[in-house]
This record gives structure tokens, sequence and C-alpha cells, in this order.
């Protein structure tokens, strides 16, 4: 079978009205996480990713990701998609100053 056709079905649901995105829970070591994907074409604002603190931009798909037990999603957070399944293996950078403690 080919790459293109071997892919995983991503479950969830439209909203309505037709908007571009699917929303599925997903199990990881730092809990569950309601993830809903957005297209390019859903993508009306600019957004920091926290994975790489890199702005996403109108117009390109990633994901925003928040726990499971934030049931009204205030604490969501626009995520790059390789950002977002690298997050376990990745570390947050953490920006100082020249003068700043470095411990």
């Amino acid at each position: 079978m080919s790459p293109r056709k071997n892919r995983r079905a991503i479950r969830g649901r439209a909203a309505p009205g037709g908007a571009s995105w699917v929303q599925e829970t997903e199990e990881g070591p730092d809990g569950d996480w309601i993830v809903r994907a957005v297209s390019g074409g859903g993508a009306v604002k600019a957004y920091r990713c926290p994975g790489c603190d890199q702005e996403i931009p109108p117009g390109v798909a990633h994901v925003v990701a928040w726990r499971s037990d934030d049931r009204d999603g205030r604490d969501r957070r626009h995520w790059h998609r390789p950002c977002w399944q690298a997050r376990g293996r990745r570390s947050p950078r953490i920006m100082r100053s020249r003068g700043a403690p470095r411990y």
C-alpha cells in the first residue's frame, strides 16, 4: 500500500457551518489532551508556538491543544504540528538577558 493511502484516520467532528478543524483526544506521558487540527484556511490570526517560540502566521495549518480537564478550553495553546509531536523530547528554551543569573 502506498504511503498516501496508509494514513491514520483522525477521529473527531467538524464544526457546524463547515469550519476547517478536526478534534480528537490524545493520551501522553504528560496527561490527556484535547487536540484540534486547524487547516490553513481556518487559521486567520497569528499565534506564538510554545514549542519553538516562533510565530505561526495566518494561513498556516497547525494544532490547538489543551488539557482534557480544562472543559472550556481557556488554556488553549497553538502549536506547529512537529513541535506538538516532539514536545516530550524537547525542553523549553529559556531566553535570558546577559545579566540574568544562570541557575
